[in-house]
């Protein structure tokens, strides 16, 4: 994988540490926008943030039916969102977003492009990728990329 591919997740632990090293350096009301295909490692690396906070990975699972978890524990709360299922950025406030937002915590938001309207100034935007061969990557994006279909 080239450099301009982004950065190379080999393996599980690569997305991990990924995950680890955004986690130390998260700032209380940070939001982190994952986008990519299912599979694609936004959970896991949602998993490696929640270690860099001192948190527990364990308890970290996609919220895709719950629309939004919780863990706390470590040195700021994650909130842990899944647009996935969301039909409408009113289903996305309706759960109480913008509270979120305030809460003082990291937003780490699953499919953040299916609403990127939604995201504020300052949002940390990642593209994760799963390729035919079943190689991954991850990428900062300067804003919101072009929506990923389901």
């Amino acid at each position: 994988m080239k450099p301009a591919d982004g950065i190379a997740l080999l393996t599980l632990e690569d997305t991990l540490a990924l995950g680890e090293r955004l986690g130390r350096a998260a700032e209380a009301g940070g939001v982190v926008a994952l986008c990519g295909g299912l599979g694609a490692g936004k959970t896991h690396l949602t998993k490696g943030l929640a270690v860099g906070l001192g948190a527990d990975p364990e308890a970290v699972s996609s919220p895709t039916f719950s629309l939004v978890q919780e863990y706390r524990g470590g040195r700021l709360p994650v909130f842990h969102f899944d647009f996935y299922r969301m039909a409408s950025p009113d289903e996305v406030l309706a759960i109480g977003w913008d509270e979120y937002l305030e809460a003082g915590g990291l937003c780490v938001v699953e499919w953040a492009d299916l609403f990127p309207a939604l995201l504020p100034p300052g949002t940390q935007w990642w593209r994760l990728e799963l390729s035919p061969s079943g190689a991954r990557s991850a990428r900062p994006e300067p804003g919101p990329p072009k929506a990923t279909s389901p």
